[in-house]
C-alpha cells in the first residue's frame, strides 16, 4: 500500500508581513501533481494545516481547491489537527466530507478507531491521532494523576487497543526525543518530549510538527515542511515523503523533491560586494554586513535589489562586544525554569529557594499541559 506524507502545510502564514499564500498555493499545486504521478492509497497529512487557530478567508478557500483537486481524483486524503489548528475547526464536516474520502480527525475524546484500508496483502489500519497535550487525555480517561508527554501518549495508544497481527499507521502531532528542531518551530524547553518506544505498536508513524525531514527511527518519520519557513532551513531540501507498505514488517521510504516559487537565501559580507548583483532576486533573504562602520541608507540600497529582504544586521567588532551575536540560540536550549531562575536572580541579586522552584515548576507544567 502506498502513501503519500505530507504535514505542516502552514497554510496563510506570513514571514516578516509577507504572505506566502502565492508560495503556498504554488507548492500545492506540484503536490497535487505529484499525487498524479504516484497515484497513492491515501494521503497523510499530518497537522498543523493551517498556521493559525483561526485562519484567514483566503487559507480556508486555499485548503478546499487543495482537498478538492485530491477528491476529484478519487483520492482518499487522511487530515489531523496540529498544534497550530483548531481542533474543532478542521473536524467540522467530517463525517459529511468522508464520503469524498476526505477523513478529518475529530476532536480527542479519549477514543481512536481507526479506518480500514485493504491490498493484497491484508488489511491495513489508520489511526488519526490529533496534537494532544496531557491534560486532553487525563480530561478524557479520567486520570487524575499528573502525566508527562510521553505517559499521555502511552495511555492514549494503549486505549487504542491495537491490533499488532495486521498493520498500522499512526498519524500523529508530537515531538519525538532525539528529532531535530529548527527556528520556525515552537520550543518549550523539551517539555513535549515523546520517547519513540510508545510508538512500538505501529508499522509506520507519519509525524508533523517538527519542519526538517527526518527519519526518528526506520519506521518513525517526521516529512517535514513542503516550504522552508524561517531561515534556519535554507539549506533543507523540502520534499513529499513516499510510504510503501508491503507485507507485515516490510517498508520503503523514498522522498519526491519539491521546487518553490521563491526560495532563502543567507547573504553575508561587504556592502559593495553585496550591492553589486547582475540581477536582483524575488528570494527572501536575511543580509548580514561585515562592515565595521555603518553605512548611510543600506538598507534601502539593498531592497532595490532584495525587495524581501527578511532581516538585516551588521556583524563587526562593535556588535560582537555588545554580545548580539549567538544570544537568540543560546535562548533556544534552555528550559523555562532555567529561564525564569535567571531572570529572578537578576531581578533580585538571589536564588529561587526550593519552594518556590517546586511552585514555578508546577504552574509552568499546567500551562504546557492545557490546564492553564
Amino acid at each position: 500500500m502506498k502513501f503519500l506524507h505530507l504535514s505542516d502545510l502552514h497554510i496563510g502564514k506570513k514571514v516578516n508581513d509577507y504572505s506566502l499564500l502565492n508560495d503556498q498555493k504554488y507548492i500545492l499545486n506540484q503536490i497535487v501533481d505529484a499525487v498524479a504521478l504516484e497515484k497513492p492509497d491515501a494521503i497523510l497529512v499530518s497537522g498543523d494545516v493551517y498556521d493559525k487557530s483561526v485562519p484567514s478567508a483566503e487559507a480556508v478557500q486555499l485548503l478546499d481547491d487543495f482537498l478538492t483537486k485530491l477528491s476529484e481524483m478519487r483520492q482518499k486524503v487522511f487530515v489531523i489537527s496540529g498544534n497550530h489548528d483548531s481542533a474543532e475547526r478542521i473536524a467540522f464536516g467530517s463525517e459529511i466530507m468522508k464520503h469524498s474520502g476526505i477523513y478529518l480527525s475529530p476532536v480527542y475524546n479519549g477514543s481512536v478507531e481507526p479506518v480500514v484500508l485493504h491490498d493484497e496483502f491484508g488489511a491495513v489500519n489508520i489511526y488519526m491521532l490529533p496534537f494532544i497535550r496531557p491534560a486532553n487525555v487525563r480530561a478524557c480517561l479520567g486520570i487524575e494523576r499528573p502525566l508527562s508527554y510521553t505517559e499521555a501518549m502511552r495511555v492514549a495508544i494503549a486505549n487504542m487497543n491495537v491490533d499488532t497481527s495486521v498493520r498500522n499507521v499512526l498519524m500523529a502531532h508530537q515531538f519525538v526525543t532525539g528529532a531535530e528542531r529548527c527556528d520556525s518551530e515552537e520550543v518549550i524547553g523539551g517539555l513535549d518530549n515523546v520517547d519513540a518506544d510508545v510508538f512500538d505498536c505501529f508499522d509506520y508513524v507519519a509525524l508533523g510538527h517538527l519542519h526538517r525531514p527526518q527519519n526518528v527511527t526506520d519506521k518513525i518519520r517526521y516529512c517535514g515542511t513542503p516550504l522552508k519557513y524561517s531561515i534556519s532551513e535554507v539549506n533543507d531540501e523540502k520534499s513529499v515523503s513516499v510510504v510503501e507498505l508491503g507485507r507485515k514488517g516490510t517498508l520503503v521510504l523514498r522522498e519526491i523533491p519539491l521546487v518553490p516559487l521563491r526560495n532563502w537565501q543567507d547573504l553575508r559580507g561587504k556592502y559593495a560586494d553585496l550591492l553589486v548583483k547582475s540581477a536582483s532576486t524575488d528570494d527572501f533573504v536575511r543580509i548580514t554586513l561585515t562592515d565595521e562602520d555603518e553605512i548611510l541608507n543600506a538598507y534601502a540600497n539593498l531592497r532595490n535589489i532584495y525587495p524581501n529582504i527578511l532581516s538585516f544586521a551588521y556583524d563587526n567588532r562593535r556588535t560582537r562586544a555588545q554580545g548580539a551575536a549567538g544570544s537568540v540560540s543560546q535562548l533556544k536550549h534552555k528550559t523555562p525554569m532555567q529561564l525564569f531562575s535567571e531572570f529572578y536572580k537578576q531581578q533580585n541579586n538571589s536564588d529561587l529557594s526550593e519552594k518556590q522552584i517546586e511552585y514555578v515548576q508546577s504552574i509552568i507544567n499546567k500551562i504546557w499541559e492545557g490546564e492553564l
